[in-house]
């Protein structure tokens, strides 16, 4: 079993200009600090500010999606568009911790040999296979919500990232190293925080929001389950497979809204 916590927790503080740094740091590629600006404390802490990187890194490709549909482009080119944006603004981090996820935790016989499949860096079936599966879902929610509600999305990029800020405080790190183990675990006020500036994003972007809160909870759940049973807590590739999963539904039920509005 993975060692003590060592105590990462800082004076609760509502708000740190520095927690921008560390959360676009650790989360994207965009050149707003980095992820050990202020120790391992401050990247726990800065957990609030992921649903604002969520908005940062979507907003790019979204607009270019949209601009591709005023130009002409079939809706399908638009959501690639939107999918490829996002890619390169976060390294392919969700998308990476997902595909080890599943290798992970459907391929190893043993706690221990689940942990070194997902820290490998070669893609196998099961990882291959969630990769291609969840971003044809992404891609395909796109291409119904661009031409109608496409500022919708920015709910679930939001929302998608607070997610992993609650599973992170949730469950204990799985390993005594690594990228969640050396990021700290934020504290319930923290992954509140977080919550809630999520809850605004959706609020302003997508209406009624009631339905991706449902949504996001019950994935939340159904991942904490297993990579309890599976791991013992949580990894960094959990927290990107709770952001890719979350998106990938959440989109899903945006779209099946609008379809059955049409109706």
């Amino acid at each position: 079993m993975p060692e003590p916590l060592p105590e990462h927790q800082a004076k609760p503080r509502w708000f740190d200009r520095r927690d921008f740094g560390a959360g676009f740091g650790l989360l994207s590629r965009l050149p707003f600090g980095g992820p050990g600006r202020g120790g391992p404390e401050a990247m726990a802490r800065a957990c609030w500010t992921w649903p604002l990187v969520g908005l940062a890194v979507t907003l790019p490709g979204l607009a270019l999606g949209v601009l591709a549909l005023q130009l002409g482009l079939p809706a399908g080119w638009a959501a690639a568009l939107v999918l490829m944006v996002q890619a390169a603004l976060t390294g392919g981090l969700h998308e990476d911790g997902l595909a080890d996820t599943f290798d992970g935790m459907e391929g190893g016989r043993s706690r221990e040999r689940r942990l070194e499949i997902m820290r490998d860096s070669r893609i196998g079936s099961f990882g291959a296979l969630a990769l291609l599966l969840v971003t044809l879902a992404r891609w395909s929610a796109l291409v119904v919500l661009l031409p109608l509600d496409p500022w919708s999305v920015l709910a679930v990029a939001a929302l998608s990232r607070a997610a992993m800020a609650v599973l992170m405080a949730a469950l204990p790190p799985a390993r005594a190293d690594g990228l969640s183990r050396g990021a700290g675990q934020p504290g319930g006020g923290d992954a509140l925080r977080s919550g809630l500036v999520a809850l605004a994003v959706a609020v302003v972007f997508a209406g009624n929001p009631a339905a991706l809160i449902l949504v996001t909870a019950a994935v939340l759940l159904a991942l904490a389950l297993r990579a309890r049973a599976r791991l013992g807590g949580q990894t960094g590739d959990i927290l990107g497979a709770a952001q890719q999963l979350t998106e990938a539904i959440c989109l899903g039920v945006l779209a099946a809204g609008l379809a059955k509005a049409d109706i």
